[in-house]
C-alpha cells in the first residue's frame, strides 16, 4: 500500500515513543580498523557490532540504503538482545525510506518495520521473555533490517516458535490489518460477503484466508494481467470465493455473481481512485468501505447517491495507529496474535508467496519489491 502521506516526524512525542534506533541501538559507523562484524558474549564483553541496512537521507532506496557495520549498545536490565531471523520488505518500508510515509525516523535510520527475531540474552529484570523465544515488534520503527539488536522488553511480543519462519516474519502487519478490518467495522456472520481490491496483496491474501476460516464469502478484485488464470487459481486455492478483474466491476456479470452470494456488507480498499468508487457501488445498504492503502495514488471519490440512498459508511484503517491505541493494554494484541497463530498451526493461514534473499543481496530485493505486479514478498534472511 503505497501511501504518499504528510510526514509526522517521530521527534514528536505525541506520535510515538522515542524508541527508534537511538533508544536501543547507537547507529554509528564501525571503527575504521574493524573489517568484520563480530558478536561475542565471552567474559561479559560483547564486540557490540552488527550488520544493518542503514540510510542517512531520504530518496530512492537503491541509492540511499547501504549495508553497514553498526554498534549495538549494552543490554540494560529491562532489555533483550535478539538475533533477527527474517524481515520482509513492505511498501511502507519503501515509503519510509523515500520520505513519504506518515511517520519518519530520525536519520540515520535502519530500515524495516516487521520481522521475527530470537532472544539471545535477557536483562536481569526481564520477566516476560527468555532465551530462545521468538519475538516480533509491537510497533513500527524498530529497524528490523539488521542481524542483531538490543530492544526494550516492552517493545516486542513473543510468538510460538512452532510456526513457519516466513509466517512469523510476516505476521505483524498484513495479517493483523486483515484481522482487524474483518472484525472491527461490520458484524460479519458466516454466509456474509466481503469485496476487496488488491486481492493478491499480502493483506488481500490474509483477508481471503481469515474470511474463509470464518465462513465468509470473498469477492476478490485484481488487475488484469497475462497470468490472470494462474493468479485466480492460486487465490481460490487459499479460499477465495470469487476472483474477478477490475473491469468486471462495471459489467452486467456482477448481477449474476450476486445470485450466487449476497451483496457485501464490507468493502476493503487498498487501491483508491476508480477502483474504490466501483467497490462502493456494490455494497449493500448501510455497508462500510474501509480504506487501508492507496496504490493508485488517486483520491477516493464517493458518489453522493451512495451516501444518500445507500447510507454507506466510509472509513480508514492504519494498523500502526491501532497498535498505538492499544499499547497500554496488550490483551487485545495478544488475543489477536494467538488467534492468528492458531489459524497458522491449523493450516488455514499461510504466509504470502515469498522470495528469500540474503542480507548481502539487499539491492536485488529492494529492486524486486518496487516492481509493478509484484507477486512475491521479498524477505531478508539474516
Amino acid at each position: 500500500m503505497w501511501l504518499p502521506l504528510h510526514t509526522v516526524c517521530l521527534r514528536s512525542r505525541t506520535v510515538c515513543r522515542r524508541s527508534f534506533v537511538a533508544a536501543f541501538l547507537k547507529c554509528t559507523r564501525h571503527r575504521a580498523n574493524a573489517n568484520v562484524s563480530l558478536f561475542s558474549h565471552s567474559a561479559g564483553l560483547r564486540a557490540q557490532t552488527c550488520k544493518a541496512l542503514q540510510y542517512r537521507k531520504h530518496g530512492d532506496p537503491s541509492q540511499v540504503v547501504h549495508l553497514e557495520d553498526v554498534d549495538v549498545q549494552p543490554i540494560g536490565a529491562k532489555d533483550v538482545l535478539v538475533k533477527v531471523l527474517a524481515a520482509p520488505i513492505n511498501p511502507s518500508d519503501i515509503n519510509m525510506i523515500q520520505g513519504t510515509y506518515a511517520i519518519l525516523p530520525d536519520l540515520p535510520a535502519v530500515g524495516g518495520n516487521e520481522g521475527v527475531a530470537q532472544v539471545v540474552e535477557v536483562g536481569s529484570q526481564v520477566k516476560s521473555l527468555k532465551t530462545g523465544d521468538w519475538v516480533i515488534p509491537k510497533d513500527a520503527g524498530l529497524g528490523t533490517w539488521r542481524t542483531e539488536a538490543v530492544l526494550a522488553e516492552d517493545d516486542v511480543i513473543s510468538l510460538p516458535n512452532n510456526i513457519p519462519l516466513l509466517s512469523a516474519a510476516t505476521l505483524g502487519v498484513n495479517p493483523c490489518t486483515a484481522f482487524r478490518m474483518l472484525s472491527d467495522f461490520e458484524d460479519l456472520k458466516p454466509g456474509d460477503s466481503v469485496i476487496q481490491n488488491a486481492a493478491n496483496s499480502g493483506v488481500g491474501q490474509a483477508v481471503i484466508q481469515i474470511a474463509a476460516a470464518r465462513g465468509i464469502n470473498t469477492i476478490n478484485v485484481v488487475r488484469d494481467r497475462p497470468e490472470f488464470t494462474q493468479l485466480s487459481d492460486r487465490l481460490k486455492a487459499i479460499g477465495a470465493t470469487h476472483v474477478i478483474k477490475e473491469e468486471t466491476l462495471r459489467r452486467p456479470e456482477m448481477k449474476e455473481l450476486f445470485k450466487a452470494c449476497p451483496r457485501p456488507k464490507l468493502a476493503l480498499n487498498g487501491v483508491g481512485g476508480k477502483s474504490a468508487t466501483e467497490l462502493l457501488r456494490h455494497l449493500k445498504y448501510g455497508g462500510s468501505m474501509v480504506t487501508y492503502g492507496g496504490m493508485a495514488k488517486q483520491p477516493v471519490t464517493v458518489p453522493v447517491s451512495a451516501l444518500i440512498f445507500k447510507d454507506v459508511k466510509v472509513r480508514g484503517f492504519w494498523v500502526t495507529q491501532w497498535k498505538k491505541d492499544h499499547s497500554n493494554d496488550g490483551r487485545a494484541f495478544r488475543a489477536m496474535l494467538d488467534e492468528l497463530c492458531y489459524l497458522i498451526r491449523q493450516g488455514k493461514l499461510t504466509a504470502p508467496a515469498c522470495t528469500e534473499v540474503g542480507l548481502q543481496d539487499y539491492k536485488k530485493a529492494l529492486d524486486a519489491a518496487m516492481q509493478p505486479f509484484t507477486s512475491a514478498k521479498q524477505v531478508l534472511i539474516m
